[in-house]
């Protein structure tokens, strides 16, 4: 819309400028996007497909409104990571599918009691101690991977190290010092270092790349419904809910638009649900808003919705080159391992970052019990058996949190 009330044509130089632009959006959130499906197990073809696809379902559930671009959250890597091993692959993707009903439940709540309802069903002392095990539980995964414990390769173990630290100090250089754009892919960075230098090792086995096809529809994996492990996967929403929330604020304030207001909090946590049930029916990972496309929107100051239109469509495009996906598994473990180190460490650094912010009283004697609990029974590895049912991990801490918020006293206020 124009400033005299007409609506603006876009040029054939715009266009074309958007799809460039939407292309370099995708580029700044590949490295994340894929890193998920390469550490769960599941395709990174169908991972491209699916957030694709759950960006365009955003946007029609927002009324095209919000910039963003959805993938996987960091914070499910454990849960699918573990679903997977458990359950299997199909089993796990019954989970994701429910997870999406979990943010669609949310919407529900936000639409009858208002904005306010997440804040009091999942407060900072519930989220801060829940994020921070989500991020310490992967650390003895992440310090393995590093150190190449789970290759068996005729490989001097100092080499492996070379590698994984080349990786994460790469990582470090580009998300502290780097300018501009660079700043924006630290995680493709280390990554291009690391397979670089296997490349020089010999640890690279380019055969599977020379054999896939150009062309190939992605493998789709459905899903299959076990009680277990829904119920494993319903409370990881937690974390992920509450990053949905700051990622929509931190939107609406670079591009000076109330998107809690208008399209609403209960849209974009709609569109969240349903791109997450979508991707779980496909064989993708969860769906969600996108921390590292903020930080390219706020950078390139383009607060175009066609832009994450167009990231969406060459995503799905990307999805269907078959040696898009044989690349991406033919990095070494041991070079994800050495992003891992900083990456998990970061995410138990949101969790302590959200009780100091919120300025969490630990002297508080129910406080410092929920935060506690939690810390211990998540990073212990409590396990809670139910006949066939077994509850651990982040959903034992998750469950913890919120039954402990909801029945301890709350602290009486000062006269």
């Amino acid at each position: 819309m124009s400033s005299n009330g007409h609506i603006a044509v876009p040029t054939n130089h715009h266009a074309w400028q958007d799809i460039f632009t939407g292309a370099q959006m995708l580029f700044v959130a590949f490295g994340a996007l894929v890193l998920v499906p390469l550490l769960t197990g599941l395709n990174p073809n169908v991972a491209l497909f699916t957030a694709g696809l759950g960006t365009l379902i955003f946007q029609l559930t927002t009324k095209g409104k919000v910039p963003v671009f959805l993938a996987s959250s960091f914070a499910f890597i454990a849960p699918i990571s573990y679903g997977v091993a458990q359950w299997g692959i199909p089993a796990t993707l019954g989970g994701i599918v429910a997870a999406g009903f979990v943010f669609m439940l949310f919407a529900l709540l936000v639409k009858i009691n208002g904005n306010h309802v997440i804040a009091r069903i999942l407060p900072p002392v519930v989220t801060g101690p829940i994020i921070m095990v989500i991020g310490l539980s992967l650390a003895p995964v992440a310090v393995g991977m590093a150190m190449g414990s789970d290759l068996q390769l005729p490989i001097v173990n100092y080499k492996l190290l070379i590698i994984s630290m080349s990786s994460l100090v790469t990582t470090l250089i580009f998300a502290i010092w780097a300018k501009g754009f660079f700043k924006l892919i630290p995680i493709i960075a280390g990554i291009a270092v690391g397979y670089i230098l296997s490349c020089l090792f010999g640890i690279v086995d380019f055969q599977s790349v020379i054999n896939a096809p150009w062309f190939t529809v992605p493998d789709f994996t459905f899903p299959e419904f076990k009680w277990q492990a829904v119920l494993y996967m319903i409370p990881i929403v937690i974390a992920p809910t509450i990053e949905h929330v700051g990622d929509i604020m931190a939107i609406s304030s670079v591009t000076g638009k109330d998107y809690t207001k208008n399209p609403g909090l209960q849209r974009t946590l709609l569109g969240d649900g349903l791109a997450t049930s979508a991707a779980g029916f496909l064989g993708g990972p969860p769906c969600i808003t996108y921390a590292e496309v903020i930080g390219a929107v706020t950078l390139t100051r383009n607060f175009k919705t066609r832009v994450m239109t167009w990231a969406a469509v060459w995503a799905i495009l990307m999805s269907f080159i078959g040696k898009v996906g044989a690349f991406l598994a033919s990095i070494p473990s041991v070079v994800m391992g050495g992003i891992m180190v900083l990456l998990f460490g970061s995410i138990a650094s949101v969790g302590i970052n959200i009780l100091i912010k919120h300025k969490v009283d630990l002297s508080v004697s129910r406080n410092m019990c929920i935060v506690s609990l939690v810390l211990v029974f998540g990073i212990g590895g409590m396990v809670f058996n139910f006949g066939s049912y077994v509850l651990e991990g982040i959903s034992l801490c998750g469950i913890l949190a919120i039954i402990l918020n909801l029945i301890l006293p709350q602290p009486k206020a000062q006269a």
